[in-house]
């Protein structure tokens, strides 16, 4: 079961409540999900019905109960909680059909017309929200009604979802819609209508709300080469090559890149790309511009690319941009997860990301070999984030107690309270704590590697692990941008994303804007960077045998 905690309404005082529910509904939460990891599946269905009576708008609860109750065998049961979760709105057939917990109910006659209902709600449910008729397929050139209309949904869905509104006062989102309109009337193609919603997005400084034109776009406009680039120390460094035409004119990593079709590199980045990454904080948009967005362009054309080496000769390369599918092929992802035991009984595990469980099983699979180590070195240091839960199931092996994740807040919009003129009003959640791990429990020192690319669900993951107290977080800020996004369609088979939440620490020290920051502040530097060797580690080491040399001290 992946436990879908979702948010609690606004209860009434304990004291009104009767004395079976005299608990807080934080607490029945977090001793069913501490009776759900025991296995202890009988009190954890209790616990979360006692939820959802509590909350009965909210049918994760219900759902939850369901997946507990299917476990032990409860068929009948776990259908009366399923019509619950059914009539409160659940609706993810999907996730529903793949849940391994579900699997003694699927033979049962109710199961698919279970199912079909789910999945009809749902499909009423998007259809109101994402009508077909603003989901037009990609054209080299949209009509202007259609550009039209993709900006006003794009305005209004961020204007009502948004949850920086002191962002959106700040900026004049009306104005700027306003500025907006005789531009997308005027744009000659669907390229140039994407660049303008992008720059539009852009100034709402949130990594999290994004526009993405149609596949096809991204692949004859946006395409990259077979090279990768970082900004260190204020230059751009190449990191990584696999164009075999560039190996051979001396590019490599550790040669900086001077110009771009003539300009200084600053300039050609400020220019072209700078301006439409939304980022959420400096190092962010460093890191959108200077590594994920450099040298992007047409297919067909190539970049005149000036270069520097170390031993201070000048030369310059045409940089061919490769189809998406070419250079996901030659530069493919590093694997999810992965491990190696370093000098000292010091176990380095990468985490590269959070967006398949494959992360968490990988741990597990290795934990064995792992809890032999003298330490642990966690590395998010290029992990882009995906699913918090994924993190979170890690971190409950370093846990002896229940721990917290982010505290978050959304917009709470009323129409009936706008209308008599009440202030903006906010939903906010404490965090749900967590229970470690029953069967795995590491007991050693930890550190955390963090950079600006350490992200999203991979900075839930660093928040958890600060409040946890587990160990010194080592490296640079992180990315600050995390949340839940609002994924909608646009015309010309593009989509947009708006962040709806804000999360914070558990006591409520903002990150999201800043980043969580490192105990130790340590930056790559170029002459480290050529030399191969990597700072960030060794500062992790040392302190971990800091820490060993404190702990003998008698």
């Amino acid at each position: 079961m992946s436990l879908r905690i979702a948010p609690l309404a606004v209860f009434a005082a304990a004291s009104a409540m009767p004395p079976a529910w005299a608990q807080s509904p934080q607490t029945l939460i977090a001793e069913a999900n501490r009776d759900y990891a025991a296995k202890r599946y009988a009190q954890a269905a209790a616990a979360y019905l006692r939820v959802f009576e509590l909350d009965p708008a909210e049918p994760s609860f219900a759902y939850n109960a369901a997946c507990c109750q299917a476990l032990l065998g409860q068929v009948e049961a776990a259908f009366q909680s399923l019509e619950r979760a059914v009539g409160a709105g659940f609706a993810n057939a999907e996730g529903t059909a793949r849940d391994t917990d579900l699997a003694p109910l699927r033979t049962d006659a109710r199961w698919d017309g279970l199912l079909a209902r789910m999945r009809d709600r749902g499909l009423k449910e998007r259809a109101f929200w994402n009508s077909p008729a603003l989901a037009t397929d990609y054209r080299e050139t949209l009509s202007e009604d259609e550009r039209i209309a993709g900006l006003s949904r794009f305005w209004s869905e961020v204007k009502f979802n948004f949850v920086d509104t002191d962002r959106l006062d700040a900026l004049d989102w009306d104005g700027l819609y306003l500025r907006a309109l005789p531009k997308v009337r005027a744009a000659s193609s669907t390229a140039d209508y994407y660049r303008l919603l992008s720059e539009l997005c852009a100034q709402l400084k949130d990594g999290h709300t994004n526009v993405y034109p149609a596949a096809a776009l991204i692949e004859s406009q946006m395409a990259r080469p077979l090279l990768q680039t970082r900004l260190v120390e204020g230059r751009v460094l190449v990191t990584r090559v696999e164009d075999g035409a560039l190996k051979a004119q001396g590019v490599r990593p550790g040669v900086e890149v001077v110009t771009v079709d003539g300009k200084p590199v600053k300039a050609y980045a400020e220019t072209f790309l700078a301006p439409y990454q939304s980022a959420s904080t400096p190092q962010d948009l460093d890191t959108r511009t200077y590594t994920y967005a450099f040298l992007s362009g047409p297919l067909a054309e190539t970049a005149r690319v000036g270069f520097l080496d170390e031993a201070g000769r000048r030369f310059e390369c045409a940089v061919s941009r490769v189809p998406g599918e070419v250079r996901r092929k030659e530069m493919p992802s590093e694997p999810p997860f992965s491990f190696r035991m370093l000098p000292g009984g010091v176990a380095l595990v990468t985490l590269s990301t959070f967006g398949t469980s494959a992360t968490a099983d990988q741990f597990m699979e290795a934990f064995p070999q792992l809890s032999k180590a003298r330490a642990l070195i966690l590395d998010v240091r290029a992990n882009g984030g995906g699913n918090s839960s994924v993190g979170y199931r890690i971190l409950a092996t370093l846990a002896k107690e229940p721990f917290l994740g982010t505290a978050w807040a959304t917009r709470d919009y009323k129409p009936a309270f706008r209308a008599w003129e009440r202030p903006r009003q906010v939903f906010r959640q404490s965090p749900t704590p967590m229970p470690p791990d029953a069967a795995r429990h590491f007991d050693g020192p930890v550190a955390l590697l963090t950079s600006p690319a350490t992200y999203s669900a991979a900075e839930d993951f660093s928040v958890a692990f600060v409040a946890m107290k587990r160990g010194l977080v080592i490296g640079e800020p992180t990315g600050g941008s995390t949340g839940q996004p609002l994924f909608i369609r646009l015309p010309g088979g593009g989509t947009a994303r708006i962040c709806t939440k804000r999360d914070t620490f558990p006591d409520g020290k903002p990150f999201v804007g800043v980043g969580v920051q490192p105990d130790r502040l340590v930056r790559p530097r170029v002459a480290d960077f050529r030399q191969g060797r990597d700072t960030v580690l060794e500062a992790a080491l040392e302190a971990l045998s800091r820490q060993d040399k404190v702990k003998a001290q008698p």
